[in-house]
């Protein structure tokens, strides 16, 4: 089965793409889209995070609560992308037509990729290195990279978003990082129509 998009990280931008893609199922330019996000949470910033200065969240909320509320939402509202858990992903290589990730468990194909995963210097994913560089906007003595990218897209179909696309570590950011990542995927599902997805009551 080849996904067509495939996030890999389950943090505020991760999860923000899977969100807004899984949102988009009911468009004829999407309905038929498999997504797929591997969720990689154990590494996230948000495990220790507290929010007292994000719009839309009450004073007190951890990130941690955010990281199950998140998983359990994703599920709810939009079943049919599929959560992989327990996975890292160990290479990403390029493919004719799409990408193979390899996991530590498995292999999956997929005509876009997301990377969504945090920007310490301890990234491992092999068949990405070309694209890594010292980050732009934290302190140097912190050793934190980022995937060398334009607008998020570091090549054809292999996106970045978060911190790790060179934005500065604040959730809101990261978020719409994500947000953003999903909106071009969906523009470039509509034949290049600009796409974005609103709910409204």
């Amino acid at each position: 089965m080849v996904f067509d998009a495939l996030i890999i990280g389950g943090g505020a931008s991760g999860m923000s793409c899977a969100l807004i893609l899984g949102s988009a199922g009911s468009k004829p330019y999407a309905e038929n889209k498999k997504v797929g996000i591997i969720m990689h949470q154990k590494t996230s910033h948000l495990q220790t995070a507290l929010f007292n200065n994000v719009l839309g969240l009450a004073p007190g909320t951890t990130g941690e609560s955010i990281l199950h509320e998140g998983k359990a939402k994703l599920k709810a509202l939009y079943p049919h992308v599929e959560q992989i858990e327990k996975e890292k992903v160990l290479s990403i290589n390029e493919e004719s037509h799409f990408y193979i990730i390899k996991t530590n468990k498995n292999t999956y194909q997929a005509k876009n990729v997301v990377i969504a995963v945090g920007y310490t210097n301890l990234f491992s994913i092999k068949g990405l290195e070309e694209f890594v560089a010292p980050h732009p906007r934290a302190k140097e003595e912190k050793n934190r990279i980022w995937l060398k990218n334009e607008n998020h897209l570091i090549k054809n179909g292999l996106f970045v978003c978060g911190s790790l696309a060179g934005w500065r570590s604040q959730f809101s950011i990261a978020a719409g990082s994500g947000a953003q990542v999903a909106t071009d995927i969906l523009t470039k599902w509509n034949n290049g129509e600009h796409s974005q997805v609103h709910d409204k009551i």
